[in-house]
């Protein structure tokens, strides 16, 4: 459960931009928005999923494991200074790693606002559909679902596909997590704009639900932009415990939303509702035997 959280008012902040192949650049410009939003007031800022680089998952093409890094590394440590720099907690969006193991996954770090690494967590529900080949480059995350503390709140970050498991949401809320921040890259295609033009409105109503039924705050950061078959829709939002947005930024510009949200609500959800307390867990064995 949550704890006792009354009355806790914080400021959030995601940040959503436009990626070129300039790495240098897409973290100057990553930098500028997260300062943007802690003189706004966030004291937890959230980034986009593979923020440094082009969503260069639409193609499987072996030369591109080149952006592949260690932790630490160059994204890793401006992560760190950016955190430390600003005084802010920043969930680091995700980056490419290589990892120890010599696998490479899709991680999302956690620092707080000294700049130290408080959490880390290596994408588990990995997609495989034309435009997003990402079970090419990212194996299975294998640290399990994680979260970490910053000032009495408890945050937790998943990472873009896994906004369609209500498994991950569920677990992170039933370990006391407050905020699930989901770091995202999903946009419209050709086809999917022809065929599936309420797609964006799904994805929100997915998240909303989460929220909803757990009765914590979700905070979706998603880019923007065009890049090759994608056209990323922006739309980064807050829904609160109750499933409701709390605010949203635009379809297409860059900018770093910011967010005050009320962390009594979360036991009033819970409380009130208790989704998590009339729970049936013996009778989910179902879940792991199919």
């Amino acid at each position: 459960m949550a704890g006792n959280l009354t009355h806790n008012k914080i400021k959030i902040g995601l940040v959503q931009a436009k990626a070129s192949d300039k790495i240098d650049s897409n973290l100057s410009k990553t930098a500028k928005l997260v300062s943007h939003a802690a003189r706004n007031g966030a004291s937890i800022v959230c980034l986009q999923e593979l923020f440094a680089t082009p969503y260069f998952c639409q193609q499987e093409r072996k030369e591109l494991f080149r952006l592949a890094e260690r932790i630490p590394g160059k994204t890793s440590k401006f992560l760190s200074e950016t955190a430390k720099r600003n005084k802010v907690a920043l969930v680091g969006g995700s980056i490419f790693e290589k990892g120890e193991d010599n696998h490479y996954y899709n991680a999302s770090l956690i620092l707080d606002d000294k700049g130290n690494l408080i959490g880390k967590y290596r994408k588990i529900h990995i997609p495989h559909d034309p435009n997003y080949y990402e079970q090419y480059y990212f194996s299975a995350g294998n640290l399990g679902y994680v979260q970490a503390d910053f000032n009495n709140v408890r945050i937790a970050p998943l990472i873009c596909y896994d906004q369609w498991y209500p498994e991950a949401a569920r677990i992170s809320a039933l370990r006391g997590a407050s905020v699930i921040f989901y770091p995202t890259a999903i946009g419209w295609t050709s086809d999917m704009r022809q065929n599936e033009p309420f797609s964006a409105e799904r994805w929100e109503n997915a998240m909303c639900g989460h929220a909803s039924m757990n009765g914590i705050y979700i905070a979706a950061a998603n880019r923007v932009g065009k890049e090759q078959g994608i056209e990323f829709w922006g739309g980064s939002f807050v829904a609160d415990p109750f499933g409701e947005v709390v605010k949203k930024a635009s379809s297409a510009r860059e900018e770093s939303l910011v967010v005050e949200i009320d962390l009594s609500k979360v036991l009033a959800s819970q409380e009130g509702w208790g989704f998590l307390r009339n729970r049936k867990p013996m009778t989910y064995r179902g879940l792991y035997e199919i």
